[in-house]
C-alpha cells in the first residue's frame, strides 16, 4: 500500500495523500451537483401532468379537469400547449379537497393512518453490500409519499447514500450533530430527534441524513455500557425507539437504509421496527452470506430479548433485487429460497436494468424521472418491477393497521 501511494501525483504522508484525493473528489462531487440543480444546488421534484396525476390520485382525467374548471383546487402551472402540471403538494391539495367531498373514500385519498393503527416503522437490511439496500429504501419511500403517506428516511450508513440520493452530500450539507448520532448519544449534547429531521423536495417526506459520525455511536456505546450509562430505559438497543417516539403522531411510516453491519445501530433500528426486509441478490455467495447475516442476527436478538428487550415485529420478508429472471443460475437460487423460506419471499422482485442505473447517476429514483428520458420498454419494465415490490410492502404495512386490501 505505502508503494502504491508514493507513486501518486501528490506527495506527503499517506493519510494526507488520502485526504487530498478525498478533498478532490469532495469538490468535484460537489460541482456535479452545481450543474445539475442549478440555482440553488438543491434538488427538486418534477411536475406531474395531468393523466399522471389521475392515476396516483386514482381517479379519471376528466375528473381532475372537471375540477380545475370548477375552480376547485390548486391552479397548477401550464405547458406551452396549454396543458396543466401539478406539484406533489398540489396532488396532495386535491387529496385533502376530494377527501372532504367524498367522505366515504376519503381513507383513499387521505390514507394516513387513523387512531389505533401504530407508526409503522420499517428496516432495510442485510450486512452484505451490493444488495440494494440504498435502492430499496429510497424507491419505496418515495413510493409511499407518492401515495400520500407521511414518511420519515432515516440514514443510518456513515456512507450516507441515501442522504446524497436526497441531494444532500454528506460532508458538506451534513454538519455535526446533525445525524441520528444527535438524538441517541450518550452526553449532554443530545438533541430531540425533530431538531435534526430535514424537509425534502417530496411533499410529505422528511429525512433524517446520515454522515461519518453515526459511527461515534459504534465507538461510544462500549464506553457507556462499562460506565453503566446504558443501563435500563438508557440500554443501547432502546434509544432509537425512543427517540422515534419524539415524533411518532408526525408520520404513518419510517424508514431505516442500515449500514452493511451488524453494528449498534442496525440492532437499535431492529428492535425499534415493527417490519424487516432483508434484500438479496440471487447468486450463491450473497445467499451464503446472508446464511450468516440470519446467524449472527438470530444470536445478537436472543441475548436482547433475554435482556428484556421485547421484540415487537409484525412481519420478515425476503426480497429478491437485482434479478435477472433470464438468468438460469439466478433463477434456481430464487426457487431455492421460495422452497425454503415459503410466503416469507415477497413474490415481487427487484429486476436488474440499466433503467435504475441511468436514473441513479443523476441521484435519482425511477419515481423522479419521466418515462420518455429513457427507452420505453427499459422504463417500463423496471417501473412495474419496483411498483410490485412497493405495492407487496404497503399491503404488509395495511394488513398491520387492519385494512381490508
Amino acid at each position: 500500500m505505502g508503494s502504491v501511494l508514493q507513486n501518486q501525483a501528490f506527495q506527503g504522508r499517506p493519510s494526507e495523500q488520502v485526504g487530498h484525493y478525498a478533498s478532490l473528489l469532495s469538490g468535484q462531487l460537489n460541482a456535479l451537483r452545481e450543474r445539475m440543480y442549478p440555482p440553488q444546488a438543491q434538488k427538486s421534484l418534477r411536475k406531474f401532468t395531468a393523466p399522471e396525476s389521475a392515476r396516483l390520485l386514482g381517479i379519471a382525467e376528466s375528473t381532475i379537469r372537471q375540477m380545475s374548471l370548477d375552480g376547485e383546487g390548486p391552479d397548477p402551472e401550464r405547458l406551452s400547449n396549454g396543458r396543466r402540471i401539478y406539484s406533489l403538494s398540489e396532488i396532495n391539495q386535491l387529496r385533502a379537497l376530494l377527501a372532504n367531498k367524498r367522505p366515504a373514500e376519503s381513507l383513499k385519498f387521505q390514507p394516513n393512518r387513523q387512531q389505533g393503527e401504530g407508526l409503522q416503522v420499517l428496516a432495510v437490511s442485510n450486512f452484505k453490500g451490493g444488495s440494494a439496500k440504498t435502492t430499496t429504501s429510497v424507491h419505496l419511500a418515495h413510493f409511499l409519499a407518492l401515495q400520500g403517506y407521511r414518511v420519515l428516511a432515516i440514514d443510518l450508513d456513515p456512507q450516507a447514500s441515501m442522504s446524497a440520493m436526497f441531494g444532500a452530500q454528506p460532508e458538506l450539507d451534513v454538519a455535526s450533530n446533525e445525524t441520528l448520532w444527535s438524538a441517541i448519544r450518550y452526553d449532554e449534547e443530545r438533541r430531540p430527534l425533530k431538531e435534526v429531521i430535514r424537509k425534502t423536495y417530496f411533499d410529505g417526506l422528511d429525512l433524517v441524513p446520515g454522515n461519518l459520525e453515526l459511527m461515534e455511536f459504534e465507538h461510544a456505546t462500549p464506553q457507556a455500557i462499562a460506565s453503566g450509562q446504558a443501563r435500563g430505559d438508557g440500554v443501547f438497543f432502546r434509544r432509537i425507539a425512543a427517540a422515534l417516539q419524539e415524533v411518532e403522531a408526525d408520520y404513518d411510516v419510517v424508514i431505516f437504509d442500515t449500514p452493511p453491519q451488524l453494528g449498534y445501530l442496525t440492532l437499535g433500528a431492529l428492535f425499534a421496527s415493527t417490519g424487516l426486509l432483508i434484500t438479496v441478490h440471487p447468486a450463491m455467495l450473497d445467499v451464503a452470506s446472508m446464511n450468516q447475516f440470519l446467524l449472527m442476527m438470530s444470536d445478537i436478538m436472543s441475548v436482547i430479548e433475554e435482556a428484556g428487550g421485547h421484540m415487537d415485529m409484525s412481519f420478515l420478508r425476503f426480497l429478491i433485487t437485482r434479478h435477472n429472471p433470464n438468468d438460469a443460475p439466478q433463477q434456481q437460487v430464487v426457487g431455492l429460497l421460495r422452497m425454503l423460506f415459503g410466503e416469507a419471499v415477497l413474490n415481487s422482485t427487484v429486476y436488474e436494468t440499466t433503467a435504475v442505473a441511468n436514473a441513479g447517476l443523476d441521484k435519482r429514483s425511477l419515481y423522479e424521472i419521466e418515462a420518455n428520458s429513457m427507452g420505453r420498454d427499459t422504463y417500463k419494465r423496471a417501473i412495474e418491477s419496483m411498483d410490485g415490490v412497493n405495492h407487496e410492502v404497503l399491503n404488509l404495512i395495511k394488513d398491520c393497521w387492519g385494512r381490508a386490501q
